[in-house]
């Protein structure tokens, strides 16, 4: 078995939405662990700002510009890592939006914009990475999803059905490709402090306290406990894991008593 610092030393790391928040630490993580990463953000700085906090770390890292939405950006990202790297090993499908408002008042633009974030996009890369870890003897896919691919929320019909969307994909692409050798998991967190929870108080009219009363550890995740899952997923260690999910939910879906 590897050491840790060595489990991914000069695999080629692909992290969508790693401007910020669990996109960052994992991104992080896979470099203190020898990966070299290609960052991506909503904006190109945010992706430069985090492939440069990564060198400064002393790790190795690339910034590139490309919307995720779509089947051209997707491409675009994958053309980048190839460019800077020479292939993609592993890719994390991270970036993502909320969207909070009543099915009813629900702006169709607003459903087209999640559903186009959270589930076409990590089709598009998923699909555009296809080549290259084929081409390389396989590799890992890691969806990011949350406890709603699990369970409905009010206020929450476009990301609700986004992340149960997601599920499905990942079981179908898991299939697919078994035979290429290529891993495709999900990692599913509940409420992580992170600046997206703090965007969606504001609008949800939930508090830390209601969170933390839910939840059965009584605590909200870190993002740094996110992370770790997802590099346990892409690991050799989780070598027969493939189309599966990995709660990181403190207990949530398991508690349908809510006390």
């Amino acid at each position: 078995m590897q050491q840790a610092g060595q489990r991914f030393q000069d695999k080629v790391v692909i992290v969508t939405g790693s401007g910020g928040g669990i996109g960052l630490e994992v991104a992080k993580h896979f470099a203190k662990e020898g990966a070299k990463i290609v960052t991506n953000g909503r904006t190109l700085e945010h992706a430069v700002a985090a492939a440069e906090e990564i060198r400064a770390a002393g790790g190795d890292a690339s910034a590139v510009e490309a919307d995720v939405r779509t089947w051209a950006g997707a491409r675009q990202l994958v053309d980048g890592a190839i460019t800077a790297f020479g292939g993609v090993d592993v890719l994390v499908n991270n970036a993502g939006i909320s969207m909070i408002a009543r099915a009813d008042e629900l702006d169709p633009e607003e459903w087209e914009r999640a559903i186009a974030t959270n589930l076409s996009g990590p089709y598009f890369c998923s699909r555009a990475v296809f080549p290259s870890m084929k081409a390389r003897g396989g590799g890992v896919i890691v969806n990011i999803g949350s406890v709603t691919a699990h369970v409905g929320f009010p206020l929450r019909a476009a990301y609700c059905t986004a992340k149960h969307g997601l599920v499905g994909l990942t079981k179908v692409l898991a299939l697919d490709w078994v035979d290429d050798g290529i891993r495709v998991l999900q990692v599913d967190p509940a409420y992580i402090k992170t600046p997206l929870d703090v965007g969606d108080q504001a609008t949800a009219g939930y508090d830390d306290a209601a969170i933390e009363g839910r939840t059965p550890m009584r605590r909200f995740g870190t993002v740094a406990e996110v992370a770790q899952t997802v590099l346990l997923a892409a690991s050799s260690e989780a070598s027969y894991m493939t189309g599966s999910c990995l709660l990181v939910d403190g207990g949530w879906v398991a508690d349908g008593y809510l006390q």
